[in-house]
């Protein structure tokens, strides 16, 4: 249970386009799994403690400051496409919110 990719590299001030798919079986309320891109200084610990929380808005914490991007919540078979920008430079980290997953799926965004 990990990401594929495990460092992304970007550049500041440019459209970033990520697809997640789900290439396990499992339904979203099984085995969900999404990505969520998180601001550099962020205590990573917290911040996943925090959002596998709150099942009620699919682990995503709603107005966090914290966030810079996620996806849906995906079940087996399903993907979600997503395009923003970051204008700042720095290394942001990326998991998955869904309860005990951030433990292996992680990695890092380098936006230069």
């Amino acid at each position: 249970m990990q990401f594929n990719i495990h460092e992304l590299k970007a550049k500041a001030g440019k459209p970033i386009t990520l697809t997640l798919k789900h290439v396990g079986k499992a339904s979203v309320k099984d085995m969900g799994h999404n990505i969520v891109i998180i601001k550099p200084g962020t205590n990573f610990n917290d911040f996943a403690n925090r959002a596998a929380k709150d099942a009620a808005d699919d682990y995503i914490p709603k107005n966090d400051p914290s966030i810079v991007a996620h996806t849906k919540l995906l079940g087996g078979g399903e993907q979600d496409t997503i395009t923003f920008t970051i204008n700042e430079k720095g290394t942001y980290e990326y998991l998955c919110t869904f309860p005990a997953h951030s433990a292996t799926m992680r990695g890092k965004l380098i936006v230069e």
